[in-house]
């Protein structure tokens, strides 16, 4: 049952946080905000841009095998206070991520355009850490992860986290500091990366 749950999650997600988000972006801008994956393939910066995408893959793939009954869950993980708290963890990881994106405004985007350069959102939530609709899907793909524990969602998991931190310094924050320049190496220096505090960076 918890499987199927994942799936359900995942589709509201994928729904709200990608389809409903960009419907909205072109209707207030005229543009998707998609700008694709970065760097020539087998570079970090592709690695990242599919990496993510292969993560989600997997996310989903692990509560397929799962509900089909192809895939168990690791046993110590399945005990339903666990399975609630992951429930409740990626539920709150929607919401926040709904929340962060509404709070980019028009500057929202999935993927960097060197070409482009938007407003740099230092309040609400981006005044607390510099990612934050990246730390609310780290907050559901831990959910996710935690009502279906089985070896292919906490490795997709495992590699959501890494492409993500690829993504964050080898693309965007290289990006930005072209783009913002003094501006964004003050954030860089008062802002955590993911978390309050954590990943400042001095330069």
């Amino acid at each position: 049952m918890t499987a199927w749950w994942a799936l359900a999650l995942y589709l509201i997600f994928g729904a709200l946080g990608f389809g409903w988000r960009s419907r909205r972006q072109y209707r207030d801008t005229g543009s998707t905000g998609f700008r694709g994956i970065n760097g020539r393939p087998g570079s970090l910066e592709w690695i990242a841009g599919v990496g993510f995408i292969v993560a989600i893959v997997v996310g989903v793939a692990a509560a397929v095998l799962q509900v089909s009954g192809l895939l168990a869950p690791v046993a110590a993980l399945t005990a339903a206070p666990v399975q609630v708290f992951g429930a409740a963890l990626a539920v709150a990881g929607i919401a926040a991520t709904l929340y962060a994106q509404n709070q980019m405004g028009d500057s929202w985007r999935i993927g960097v355009d060197d070409t482009e350069t938007t407003a740099l959102v230092r309040t609400g939530a981006f005044g607390l850490v510099r990612n934050p609709i990246f730390t609310a899907m780290l907050v559901f793909a831990a959910g996710i992860t935690l009502l279906i524990p089985n070896p292919v969602a906490i490795a997709g998991f495992v590699l959501l986290v890494t492409t993500i931190e690829l993504q964050v310094r080898i693309v965007e924050e290289p990006y930005l500091t072209r783009v913002h320049g003094t501006d964004y190496r003050s954030y860089l220096a008062t802002t955590g990366r993911f978390a309050p505090g954590i990943g400042r960076i001095t330069t």
